[in-house]
């Protein structure tokens, strides 16, 4: 055989075998080596170029980063007996590798185990506690909140609990469930929280009802601040006109006193004068250009028209 394909034939197996016995772990993750399915020291979190044995050793990569467990909507029951949705979401990270490995194969397999322990816990916490437990937080009141009842109103004064406290219930009790299984939980949420179909339509009629009632009253104090205020303008106005025709009857009445004054004083210097002047005023008041004027022959009006002529 050529020598020179027998040195390229070692060089390509000196090259597989190197390839196989080398890997690389990245920044984010972590690695488990086995050897015939079952796990060889210690979880490799170095990250860098690392060697295996050849052919017989595997690598098994698992994330340092946080991972997120979603669930699924659930019907569950409170101690009151009021059923709803309840949609929850987590987050976890691997932090011992080689026990995961053990434990849980795999991320499926992890995710898997998750959805048994969080919506054991969630179902066993909401069943503790009555619906307004989980909806609320803290005793402060709604604002603009009318209660209807004695009955509502002490159930909102009475939290004791409150959703908080109850989540936080649920991270404890499913961290202790997970810390042998080589995870560890960060963080868990109720993520939303829904009354079923059957309720929803009573709750929203509710709501609504509620908001129609606070408007109402707005609209109710809005027409009495406008009825005020027309009111009062109103009566500004009627104050105004009122001195306005005060003014006005004080300068006519001073009009009429000085016109009279003026009457009087030329009566008394020719008192015929001004009885003739007032006749014909009376005159042409009474009379126009389609009238017909019949005077006595004694009239002094008569008399004065034929010297005028």
């Amino acid at each position: 055989m050529n020598p020179r394909y027998i040195g390229i034939g070692v060089a390509l197996v000196a090259v597989v075998v190197v390839g196989s016995a080398s890997y690389t772990v990245g920044e984010a993750e972590q690695v488990i080596i086995t050897q015939f399915g079952e796990p060889t020291g210690e979880a490799i979190t170095d990250s860098g170029l690392h060697f295996k044995v050849p052919f017989i050793q595997e690598i098994h990569s698992f994330e340092k980063r946080f991972l997120e467990w979603d669930g699924s909507p659930n019907q569950v029951p409170t101690r009151d007996k009021r059923f709803i949705w309840v949609d929850t979401y987590a987050r976890w990270k691997i932090i011992d590798p080689l026990k995961f490995f053990e434990r849980l194969r795999d991320e499926l397999g992890a995710q898997s185990r998750l959805d048994d322990i969080l919506d054991g816990e969630t179902r066993n916490a909401i069943a503790r506690h009555d619906l307004v437990e989980v909806v609320r937080s803290t005793n402060r009141p709604p604002d603009e909140v009318e209660v209807e009842s004695e009955e509502e109103e002490a159930i909102l004064e009475q939290i004791e609990t409150g959703r908080a406290t109850i989540v936080a219930e649920v991270l404890e009790s499913a961290q202790e469930r997970t810390a042998d299984l080589g995870i560890e939980l960060i963080d868990f949420q109720l993520k939303r929280i829904n009354c079923v179909a059957e309720v929803q339509q009573d709750v929203f009629a509710r709501m609504i009802a509620e908001r129609n009632r606070v408007a109402e009253r707005y609209r109710s104090e809005g027409e009495g601040e406008a009825a005020r205020i027309r009111g009062e303008g109103e009566r500004d106005l009627k104050r105004i006109q009122s001195e306005a025709y005060r003014t006005a009857q004080e300068m006519q009445g001073e009009a009429d006193a000085e016109a009279t004054g003026v009457y009087a004083e030329a009566y008394n210097r020719d008192a015929s004068f001004y009885a003739f002047m007032k006749s014909l005023e009376t005159l042409e008041a009474t009379a126009d250009s389609d009238s017909t004027l019949i005077l006595s022959t004694d009239t002094e009006l008569l008399e004065y028209l034929k010297k005028a002529q």
